[in-house]
């Protein structure tokens, strides 16, 4: 090794203790509260854990088995993969236009800013929870709103008592629970475009949407994947709309995603097997995260 890169290491080394004191708790909390409990959650899948909680022993990947035979597994995972997919995707594309939106001067313009942040100010649960109601047969005041405009003939058709209806409630419930994060985070990024770049765009005489296409969507990237992967870890984990909108209509057939599996193993009482679905929707999340980044690469060119 030659005393130049030598140097170079023992540089690094030093810059590094010198931060650990600012960035040892951030760590600390990180493998606390993170990497601890995922450890335990991938030991546990391997357990025979009784339901109080009595460890009697290893059994290999006899959990992980035991998942992949239920023969709700393959829809459930399906049904999962849509969720995110048709979620995320509304949501950025509507958050695109709003953000554009409130991207321009024109009256009014911070009253509207506001109004976008409640669905985000708002308990997940209680928006939830008074759409569900809204809906419920007969007496539901959006039911009725439906019947009074004559889409609806009788207002006690079961929007969140069948499928594909209760899927596609709970799609519109997340997009726009997630469109105030969405939206800030992309107007947060059109604000960085510098005002000299549109300025040259504009002098060399390209027009609006060649300008936007080639000059602010490029620059959006790091915004655009922040907001991507948040959005997928969001969706993917936001179980309060699926439990609310699907938690007591087993028998209508309107369970959707992950939620149903989780439902069976709270009736099974069964730790380790929650433990193994745990697992593996902790590696759906990462791989679907790590084809999104390989198929659409959006920090490529950013610092070109």
């Amino acid at each position: 090794m030659s005393s130049k890169t030598t140097r170079a290491t023992g540089t690094t080394w030093t810059d590094t203790l010198r931060a650990l004191p600012w960035i040892g708790p951030a760590i600390l909390l990180i493998a606390t509260i993170v990497l601890f409990p995922a450890v335990l959650m991938a030991y546990n899948s391997t357990r025979d854990i009784s339901r109080v909680g009595v460890d009697s022993g290893s059994l290999g990947l006899e959990n992980y088995q035991q998942l992949l035979e239920m023969p709700v597994f393959t829809g459930v995972v399906l049904r999962t993969v849509i969720w995110v997919t048709v979620v995320v995707a509304v949501t950025m594309v509507i958050s695109l236009a709003l953000a554009n939106l409130l991207n321009k001067a024109f009256p009014g313009r911070q009253l509207l800013r506001m109004i976008v942040i409640i669905p985000w100010a708002s308990s997940v649960i209680m928006t939830t929870t008074v759409i569900y109601y809204g809906l419920e047969p007969n007496y539901g005041i959006i039911q009725r709103f439906f019947a009074d405009l004559g889409f609806l003939s009788q207002p006690d058709f079961g929007f969140t008592k069948t499928m594909p209806w209760a899927f596609i409630v709970a799609i519109a419930i997340a997009v726009f629970v997630s469109l105030p994060f969405t939206t800030y985070t992309l107007l947060a990024g059109l604000q960085g475009v510098g005002k000299d770049v549109l300025e040259a765009a504009r002098l060399d005489g390209a027009s609006g949407w060649k300008t936007y296409f080639h000059v602010i969507l490029p620059q959006l990237k790091p915004a655009l994947a922040v907001a991507t992967i948040i959005n997928i870890i969001n969706v993917y984990n936001n179980f309060p709309i699926l439990s609310v909108i699907t938690g007591a209509l087993s028998g209508y057939g309107a369970d959707t995603t992950t939620t149903l599996m989780f439902k069976i193993l709270r009736n099974m009482g069964d730790p380790g097997l929650a433990s193994a679905l745990s697992v593996v929707n902790l590696f759906i999340v990462i791989a679907v995260i790590a084809c999104y980044i390989k198929i659409v690469k959006p920090m490529k060119g950013v610092d070109e």
